[in-house]
């Protein structure tokens, strides 16, 4: 009779072929599938390359997206998605996406069915931690584990301890996904699930859509955390069905399952959050954010580009325009997306507002390209990250929020809540 386990202890246990694991185990798993993009896969080409090794592991579970630098930006993002390009035609990789294919690879990946509930999925981007909305345990690795990986088809874990995280009560208006998990590293730090599998549950959770779902395991690991995970419902099963090319299997947790920490929140007493510089922890609700001015506003990411988010913009943008001196840059995060958006007329009125438009890429979030900060200047955006410089001059600030509060902020030229219009 094996220990009763969480949903992240079943899924490593059954990729390392074991009855049950515990936290602090060192184990050996198989891979399901393993992601790059055009920064980081480079490098794990160099090693698989130096290893003087022929063939990948199986071509049919490497995925390699050229979304961070790309519309190329410049000779060297170009000379990445080059070396990208010939290793994934070398190699017949079956998910190689650039060009008019590619979109932001969190987004890309779900999509596509490529990514399923109970899979291992290790990425050379820290952002894998997303598809744990799944019912996956995915997790951020670096170039050197991925070149393993794409070599073996496996990697080794310290089994991490489980946080439980419990969403009660009932929504205030224009709460979402990104303002739960905004309050919750607010709540706990940037470091307070430090090697942890986040596991997000309570009848709030079951109530979120796919969507928000995301959002929440994509800041995973802006608390530190090594996976953020959502046990599969009802609702995974009807974003997965129609999408998956492969049979896939859910694993929940059990209900005497141990976990280091349980916490729990009342939602009715949250309200939007934003994030302010320099850290995701300096979260403050939008009734005490007081005057900020802004120069600049981003809609889109791994975290917040969906069509669902830009939905939400679309309703708030709707015959108003974007204020005077600011610059709205709405990105949708996959070809699919954006053309869903043009079909429902988002586009129309994203354009009408004064917004620009530009094609899925990460562009702006790690400071690429498509939306730089000059010196002294603010944003307000819905991407996950705010260091020093995330986005430009080091001496630039970027603030963390809603679509929503991001596209009111927008029309207002400062952040705001959508109440306010």
């Amino acid at each position: 009779m094996s220990r009763p386990m969480t949903i992240a202890e079943k899924i490593l246990a059954d990729h390392a072929g074991l009855e049950s694991v515990e936290p602090g185990q060192l184990i050996e798993v198989d891979v399901d599938i393993a992601l790059g993009n055009d920064i980081t896969a480079p490098i794990a080409i160099d090693i698989f390359k130096k290893a003087g090794v022929k063939n990948v592991f199986d071509r049919t579970k490497i995925a390699l997206v050229a979304d961070h630098f790309t519309p190329n930006k410049d000779i060297k993002s170009a000379e990445q998605v080059r070396l990208l390009r010939e290793f994934a035609e070398d190699q017949a990789i079956v998910h190689y996406y650039e060009g008019g294919d590619v979109g932001v690879e969190h987004c890309l990946l779900p999509e596509k069915g490529i990514v399923l509930p109970g899979d291992v999925v290790i990425g050379a981007d820290s952002h894998t931690c997303t598809y744990g909305a799944l019912g996956a345990f995915a997790t951020g690795v670096g170039s050197t584990d991925l070149a393993a990986a794409m070599i073996t088809g496996k990697t080794w874990f310290k089994v991490p301890e489980s946080l439980k995280i419990i969403y009660n009560g009932e929504l205030q208006t224009w709460v979402s996904g990104k303002d739960l998990i905004l309050y919750t590293i607010g709540d706990i730090g940037v470091d307070g699930a430090l090697y942890m599998a986040m596991e997000f549950t309570g009848p709030v959770i079951d109530s979120l859509p796919m969507a928000d779902r995301m959002t929440m395991s994509n800041m995973a690991i802006e608390a530190g955390g090594k996976a953020g995970l959502i046990n599969p419902d009802e609702k995974t099963k009807e974003y997965v069905d129609p999408r998956a090319s492969r049979p896939y299997k859910f694993f929940v947790s059990d209900e005497d399952a141990q976990y280091a920490r349980v916490i729990e929140y009342d939602c009715s007493k949250i309200e939007p959050q934003i994030a302010f510089p320099h850290l995701p922890e300096n979260t403050v609700g939008i009734s005490e954010v007081g005057t900020v001015e802004l120069n600049q506003v981003v809609i889109g990411s791994c975290t917040n580009g969906r069509i669902e988010d830009l939905e939400v913009a679309a309703d708030i943008l709707k015959g108003k325009k974007v204020a005077k001196g600011l610059r709205l840059i709405i990105l949708p995060a996959t070809p699919k997306i954006w053309s869903d958006a043009l079909e429902r007329g988002f586009l129309k009125i994203f354009s009408d507002a004064g917004a620009i438009i530009g094609p899925p890429t990460c562009g702006p979030c790690l400071g690429g390209h498509m939306g730089i900060l000059a010196k002294g200047e603010r944003a307000l955006s819905t991407t996950n990250r705010n260091f020093v410089g995330r986005m430009g001059h080091p001496e630039s600030e970027v603030y963390l929020a809603s679509p929503a509060i991001a596209a009111a902020s927008a029309v207002l030229g400062r952040i705001a809540s959508p109440s306010e219009l």
